[in-house]
């Protein structure tokens, strides 16, 4: 009987796995045709993960490169 109940969580296990959400919550970005470098949009100095997130998304907003999909 304990053997049924494994196979039954492995099968639960497999099923949750098939299922995929759309990246970003269904929000992409596309950097097409830009020509700015990295430098031109965070500095030069060197900055934190949290400063280059902030700058990226500012970036984005500026020149509308985000869209719902």
């Amino acid at each position: 009987m304990a053997k049924k109940r494994v196979k039954a969580k492995k099968k639960v296990k497999a099923k949750k796995k098939a299922t995929t959400k759309k990246p970003f919550g269904g929000y992409s970005v596309s950097f097409k045709g830009r020509t700015e470098t990295l430098e031109k949009v965070f500095g030069s100095a060197p900055i934190g993960p949290s400063v280059m997130t902030k700058k990226l998304w500012s970036f984005v907003k500026r020149y509308r490169l985000g869209k719902r999909r």
